[in-house]
């Protein structure tokens, strides 16, 4: 199929689910279309997603694509969590191109008797198949979490993608935003809701924003088949105190494509990718509701400085240097990203947390 037969489908698709709902779509609804859809959302085409430049054909880059120093990094914090809770396996959700899987693999060596990825994604599970080759058995594909897992999982920007709830303030009354279609296009339709964000905003003036039950369920379910090992994710966010804040008033939503970012998740169907901040407090209350404990909160930027990222800079040519200050410039990703991290059992004085933990936030 085209890129437009492709996108025609969707398009159908998502109309008749709106039909079928009678005539109004919870925008959750519509943005898990819209991403994941099989043979026609946005992470199930072909598209190439993950790049450093738009020439490439990509529309955003991860830490793993703009360095490998992110993973060689990482790695050591992974170690230390294997080491500390008796696993020789690593889990990775949403594993994109496979540069993080391989960055990691090969820090960490015969450490990881088997790397697996739960991908959704047959198109990128294709690519990761090819990029990771080299590891044979030692690296294999799940689609769905079993009811047990003993090992360090990771997870680098795979919250952000799933499908949240709008709510929006107008007037003072709360509505849940959704999507109709009008005279052949999609339009947001704003019903009114019992639903409110963890916090009250304080204030009468209109205010939008996200709610992530998609989110909180996954690290509720991963959480408690976490019986052995610790969690990693890393991702844009904020505590909820900084998430709900009033002059956030415009939420977070964004649309990504051609490394360009808009607000309007409604044009381009399936040719974007639509994103949402994390709410770290939920995710951590989810883990820690479930039996886990939390390791540490950190930035980016800490967190691998706390790592080791200093003297592999020292190592590392002038422009792999230039790239990997990317990851804790507090500009570009260092601040904006954090480091969530969890363990099933008793906790340690983790290696990325030692200095910078702003766990008291959450």
């Amino acid at each position: 199929m085209t890129d437009d037969s492709v996108a025609s489908a969707l398009r159908t698709t998502v109309a008749a689910a709106i039909a079928s709902a009678g005539g109004w779509l919870p925008f959750d609804r519509f943005m898990a279309l819209a991403l994941y859809a099989p043979g026609l959302g946005y992470y199930a085409g072909d598209r190439r997603k993950f790049g450093a430049m738009p020439q490439s054909g990509s529309d955003f880059v991860t830490a793993p694509e703009m360095s490998p120093l992110f993973g060689a990094t990482l790695a050591a914090s992974v170690a230390e969590a294997l080491e500390n809770t008796g696993t020789t396996e690593v889990w990775e959700f949403g594993a994109g191109s496979g540069a993080l899987a391989e960055q990691l693999l090969n820090a960490l060596g015969d450490r990881v008797t088997r790397y697996v990825v739960v991908e959704l994604s047959a198109s990128l599970r294709e690519r990761q198949q090819a990029r990771l080759a080299a590891f044979g058995e030692r690296v294999c594909w799940v689609d769905a979490l079993p009811q047990s897992i003993e090992a360090v999982v990771v997870g680098n920007e795979v919250l952000d993608a799933m499908p949240v709830q709008l709510l929006v303030r107008t007037g003072g009354v709360w509505h849940e935003r959704g999507v109709a279609r009008r005279e052949g296009a999609f339009v947001w339709q704003d019903r009114p809701t019992p639903l409110r964000p963890p916090l009250e905003v304080p204030g009468g003036h209109d205010y939008l924003t996200e709610i992530h039950p998609q989110a909180i369920a996954f690290t509720a379910t991963l959480a408690a088949a976490l019986k052995k090992g610790a969690a990693f994710f890393i991702d844009y966010g904020f505590p909820e105190a900084e998430y709900w804040h009033p002059q956030r008033a415009t939420g977070t939503l964004v649309c990504h494509q051609g490394h360009r970012t808009d607000h309007d998740p409604l044009v381009d169907v399936g040719a974007k990718d639509i994103t949402a901040h994390v709410d770290f407090t939920g995710i951590a209350l989810a883990a820690q509701n479930a039996g886990l404990n939390v390791l540490g909160y950190a930035s980016q930027g800490r967190f691998l400085l706390n790592s080791g990222l200093a003297p592999r800079l020292e190592a590392a040519s002038l422009v792999d240097r230039a790239m990997a200050l990317r990851l804790v410039n507090e500009h570009e990703m260092g601040e904006l990203f954090k480091v969530l991290a969890f363990c099933a059992g008793e906790p340690w004085e983790a290696l990325g947390f030692t200095a910078g933990d702003r766990t008291h936030t959450l």
